[in-house]
């Protein structure tokens, strides 16, 4: 999903959920949203995804689409490589809440 799309999206949609991916060993954060059908879109920009290098630069962008809160989750590549699905897929476990 594009961000220029993310806007009109929160307007006519109330059940979703975004969340800020940051990735271990990284200090960089990707923005995912997952619509009420469960299905995951990355934000990107041109068709490439977007990478932040902070929470403020994250915090920022949501603000300007209408987004006031939001998860974020860490990714720990860990479970990826002993055969187990990502850790931040499971979100009840995984999740801080962001309000900004």
């Amino acid at each position: 999903m594009e961000f220029k799309d993310l806007k009109a999206f929160a307007a006519h949609h109330d059940n979703y959920e975004i969340r800020v991916i940051g990735h271990a060993g990284s200090r960089f954060y990707q923005i995912e949203l997952e619509d009420i059908e469960a299905q995951r879109h990355m934000l990107t920009r041109q068709g490439k995804p977007v990478l932040f290098r902070s929470l403020d630069d994250v915090y920022l962008e949501l603000k300007r689409a209408g987004i006031h809160r939001a998860y974020l989750v860490q990714h720990v590549p860990h479970d990826e490589m002993i055969g187990r699905e990502a850790h931040y897929h499971d979100p009840l476990s995984s999740r801080m809440p962001l309000v900004f």
